[in-house]
Formats: C-alpha cells, structure tokens, sequence
C-alpha cells in the first residue's frame, strides 16, 4: 500500500485529490497539511511514501519544506511531488533542485496523478505531460555554472553515456534502443550512477548531468 500526504492550503483541493486516492486498492492518504510547517511535521510523524506538496502555502513555502524533508536523512524514502498551478512556474527546476522528484499542474488528468504517485515510488523522474524536454533544458539553462562534482570522476564512460541521456529526458526503454541494450541493462547503469553520485532518485540525476556541465541546455539527442 503506497501512503500519501496531502500538503495545500486549499482544502477543496485536498478533498479532491483524497477522493481520487482513496478510490485505489493500491494507494491511502495518510493525512493532510495546511502549510509547509504543518507539512514537516506530519511527514515526520507519519513517514509517507509521496508528498503531494502545493509550491505556494503559508508560513512556509513548498521549495523550503521540501528542503527540509529531503535534507532529513532519517526522510530518505519519502519522495515529495511538486503541485503547481501553472506548468511554467518559475520555480519548477528550483523544486527539482530541492529534491523534489517531480511536479504537475493542478489541473492534471486523474489517471495521470495516480500514474504520478507510483511512478515517484518506483524511482522513476516526474513531468506533467505539457512539460517538454525543452522546457527542462530552459530551466536549467537559468542555473548556475557547472560545478565540480567530485563523483563524476568515479563513473565509467557508459554510466557518463547513460547520465547524459536520463540528462535530456530519455527513459529506461529509450535509453536502451539508443545504446542497443536491454531496458534491464540500462535500469542497471541508471541506478549505478545514483548510487555513485548520491542522487535520491531520477529527477535530480538529472539535475546533476545539467549542473555538471555532462549536458548542456539545448541537447535533445
């Protein structure tokens, strides 16, 4: 059974998606928050498997309770899903960057919010479908110089390979036609490189091939 936490200040929102949630034999709320502070404390108390975190919320902000979640190493099982109410809010890359594994408007489709919430469980980066890889590229165009990570020296050429391609969007299945392997053998070398790089999940290895400088803004493959 996979738990969720409902984090927004509105609660006709919070509603809706409890509704929608609690209708699956897979998936339950385990609880609500009203602010990001609120939100902290019960993902400590209640250790949810996903946080749908709203962006905007009183007292604190989503970016800095996500901050505050996954910089919690005793929190590192908890994946915390951006809700944002346009798809090209300035502070989506700033999100991803925080730890977040992924947003989505608001306004998605349901099948694509429960595709999101086991999607997240399972390790796998998360993007609103309207969101494109160009769009990935624009945000992380705005980041900061490529830094130095001291991990990237420890991956062979094929998981550099493999990081550059999860860097502009491909997934497991693409990845493997494009380097003429099996998707498991891909899954494989994308889940070496996290390991390697201390990445908490798909998203932010994404973050670190931009940030490193492994792919530059603009590279769709």
């Amino acid at each position: 059974m996979i738990s969720v936490l409902l984090a927004d200040d509105q609660s006709l929102v919070r509603a809706g998606f409890r509704a929608l949630l609690d209708a699956q034999p897979d998936i339950e709320v385990a609880g609500e928050a009203a602010d990001g502070e609120e939100a902290v404390r019960r993902v400590r108390e209640l250790r949810p498997d996903v946080v749908l975190m709203d962006i905007r919320m009183p007292l604190l902000d989503g970016l800095a309770a996500t901050r505050r979640i996954t910089g919690d190493g005793g929190l590192d099982r908890v994946k915390v899903v951006m809700l944002t109410t346009f798809e090209l809010d300035e502070y989506v890359f700033e999100a991803i960057r925080s730890g977040a594994s992924g947003f989505l408007v608001k306004d998605t489709e349901p099948e694509e919010l429960l595709r999101a919430v086991r999607a997240v469980v399972d390790g796998d980066a998360l993007l609103s479908p309207g969101v494109t890889r160009r769009l990935i590229a624009e945000f992380a165009s705005r980041s900061k110089a490529p830094t130095d990570f001291a991990g990237l020296g420890e991956l062979t050429e094929r998981e550099r390979e493999v990081m550059a391609l999860v860097g502009i969007g491909l997934s497991n299945e693409e990845i493997a036609r494009r380097l003429v392997v099996s998707p498991l053998t891909a899954k494989t070398h994308v889940s070496r490189t996290m390991v390697k790089l201390g990445a908490r999940d798909r998203a932010q290895l994404v973050v670190f091939a931009y940030e490193s400088g492994l792919v530059r803004p603009g590279w769709l493959g």
